[in-house]
């Protein structure tokens, strides 16, 4: 008898009805610098492509930066905004502080794109056009990004600490704070593969191996032999803590759908990546994107554009800055 493969229902409503792009706030257009920047697209991909010929980590550490922008009061380029006497920045949120990186990257695209189109482009746009093209680049699939961001004029240090979901969290509450900016459970699987790319420092997940939830003993859900491993790259000393992991060890920089296998085979790095596995409804999702890729491709592409559209500023409403790190005065 012929070998048949049988297709979970979840994959057959995908490839029967693919994920529509979610609609586009009215005011954002996919050709909005047509006219006046028409070489943007490439200025911004040559950037990236520079950035990373120079360092291999940059594309993940971009593709975080939208993420954490669009987190905290909507995509407005507000992560990218230094310490002011009138406000805290975003930078040295907890969440960001000597985490987030790759702001010396869109301050050097930005520079190149105020030569060619002077106070025209957005760094809120520039930031979403680098995430697309660190993942493209680093061999995902592209999506098309629409554009007409303006940047925001303030930033807020507690809103950072508040709403960026933390790796030690619950599922229920990374979700919550997902559904608070208008994304959903789907969202929250899909764009938790992100974490194909990028490294995490150890604190982030060590007490998994030593001491998970006070029981003196490592998580019970992670490997036996991921436990090993990283207890060699994370051994129980505080000085440890900074010391980096693969969030997805078989294809540290290549962006792929083997971060869901992982999280099949219990090898998931973070508490909040191995959560998805921990209900149904998002253990289905994991299982389906672990041996579609291309439903992952499909639905990380449209999920990108919706949590691009979180909280624009369009019109009249903030501005186009000059520098990224400061407001125009």
């Amino acid at each position: 008898m012929a070998n048949t493969k049988v297709f979970p229902l979840f994959v057959i409503v995908c490839l029967l009805f693919p994920t529509p792009f979610p609609s586009v706030n009215s005011q954002l257009d996919y050709d909005f610098y047509a006219k006046t920047c028409p070489n943007l697209a490439m200025i911004v991909k040559y950037g990236v492509w520079s950035a990373m010929m120079n360092e291999s980590r940059i594309a993940a550490s971009l593709l975080r930066l939208h993420f954490h922008d669009c987190f905290v009061n909507g995509c407005e380029a507000s992560i990218l905004l230094d310490d002011t006497k009138s406000f805290k920045g975003e930078k040295n949120a907890l969440p960001n502080r000597n985490s987030a990186r790759g702001y010396e990257v869109i301050d050097s695209i930005k520079e190149d794109v105020e030569r060619a189109c002077p106070l025209t482009v957005s760094c809120a746009d520039i930031l979403a056009l680098a995430a697309r093209e660190a993942v493209v680049l680093s061999g995902g699939a592209y999506w098309s990004v629409p554009l007409g961001r303006r940047d925001g004029v303030r930033a807020s240090q507690k809103a950072a600490n508040d709403n960026l979901p933390s790796p030690i969290e619950s599922l229920q509450n990374i979700t919550a704070k997902f559904i608070a900016n208008g994304l959903d459970l789907k969202d929250v699987v899909v764009l938790s593969g992100a974490h194909t790319l990028g490294f995490a420092q150890c604190f982030t997940f060590k007490r998994r191996l030593f001491n998970f939830q006070g029981s003196g003993k490592p998580d019970p859900s992670l490997d036996s032999s991921a436990v090993s491993n990283l207890q060699t790259m994370c051994p129980n000393q505080d000085s440890s803590n900074t010391n980096l992991a693969p969030l997805d060890s078989p294809s540290v920089y290549r962006f792929d759908n083997s971060y869901y296998t992982n999280i099949i085979s219990n090898t998931a790095l973070l508490e909040s990546d191995q959560a998805l596995m921990s209900d149904p409804t998002t253990a289905a999702m994991v299982k389906s994107y672990s041996s579609y890729p291309y439903l992952f491709s499909n639905d990380f592409g449209a999920s990108m554009v919706k949590m691009g559209n979180l909280g624009v500023l369009t019109g009249k409403k903030g501005q186009i800055r000059k520098s990224c790190g400061s407001v125009n005065y």
